[in-house]
């Protein structure tokens, strides 16, 4: 089997496909023939550093695929069935293990593309808009790289809710794919100077709760964009964090908190239940999953280079 493995942290370079024995199943999990793994910001950090993981080791923890082996116990899925997943690590590959309980099966209406681009993305913007805050009729919501995978799902989600969008990209060339995942309006900037428009977008109220995982730049700007008692959900660790806060300092009775989308999926149930939905929302045309960037498993490194880059738009896949 292939596998993109790394054997230390740094620049795309120490991305290095290699050909590696076949993995086994122990008990209670799968080996899956992987169709299509998704590429994610978190997939970068790992390789920079700033996750720490023990090395050697294959990134990736996302894709879509077949049920190749099945081990000792498991009994809710069959060779052969087709089946999605996320924090599966190890997914740049060809094939990889995981425990059964990480994987969901996928309708036969839903392929392997869209299930790979869905998972990570589509239940991260779940928990952010029905869980962390639950967006209500009338609410106004700043949606930080409103172009980028994460970005069009989760102003689609605020959309079915009946929340305004205000989406924010770094460039002109990104605007038509925010308007068309639902942004009522969009805002050009890539150096976290918007707030003065945001306040003029809503009169000067502010908007009810802002999405930031766009890093430090964007911080201030994320809070002073905020209405009284708005609230600042703040993701994403690979660009690191605000620095020290002075909980007394916070203007206008805000809310600041950290999103981890794992809370939104804490068991085998959850997951099954929240990414059915996700997918039921992708049928009934509620949810529209712009078509994926494809880059051979080959190509990791290039795919790593466009997401860092902040050129593309919508998710990027790797198909082995």
């Amino acid at each position: 089997m292939k596998v993109v493995s790394m054997a230390a942290t740094g620049s795309t370079g120490v991305l290095q496909l290699q050909e590696v024995a076949d993995v086994r199943p122990g008990p209670g999990q799968i080996v899956v023939d992987v169709s299509a793994a998704g590429v994610n910001f978190m997939d970068i950090g790992t390789r920079r550093g700033t996750i720490a993981m023990s090395l050697p080791l294959v990134p990736g923890v996302e894709g879509a695929g077949r049920v190749a082996a099945v081990g000792e116990g498991v009994t809710e899925l069959e060779i052969g069935q087709r089946v999605a997943w996320v924090f599966a690590w190890g997914s740049y590959a060809s094939k990889v293990v995981m425990p059964a309980t990480s994987a969901v099966p996928v309708p036969d209406d839903i392929d392997d593309n869209l299930a790979a681009s869905l998972m990570m993305q589509g239940l991260t913007a779940s928990h952010f808009a029905t869980d962390f805050y639950p967006v209500q009729e009338g609410d106004v919501a700043l949606v930080h790289a409103a172009a980028g995978g994460l970005g069009q799902i989760l102003s689609q989600v605020i959309k079915l809710r009946g929340g305004t969008v205000i989406g924010r990209v770094s460039s002109r060339a990104k605007v038509a794919a925010a308007r068309a995942a639902g942004s009522d309006h969009v805002i050009v900037d890539a150096q976290g100077d918007f707030s003065a428009e945001v306040l003029e977008l809503t009169d000067g109220q502010g908007v009810t709760v802002v999405y930031d995982g766009s890093g430090p730049s964007t911080f201030n700007g994320s809070l002073a964009s905020l209405r009284r008692s708005g609230t600042l959900c703040w993701y994403g660790p690979v660009l690191g964090g605000p620095g020290g806060l002075d909980i007394m300092g916070l203007p206008r009775s805000v809310k600041i908190g950290y999103a981890v989308f794992s809370d939104h999926i804490p068991t085998p149930e959850l997951l099954r239940e929240r990414t059915q939905r996700l997918f039921d929302w992708v049928r009934e045309g509620k949810l529209v999953i712009a078509p994926a960037t494809e880059f051979p498993l080959s190509a990791a490194a290039l795919a790593h280079e466009a997401m860092e880059s902040r050129a593309t738009t919508g998710k990027l896949l790797l198909i082995p």
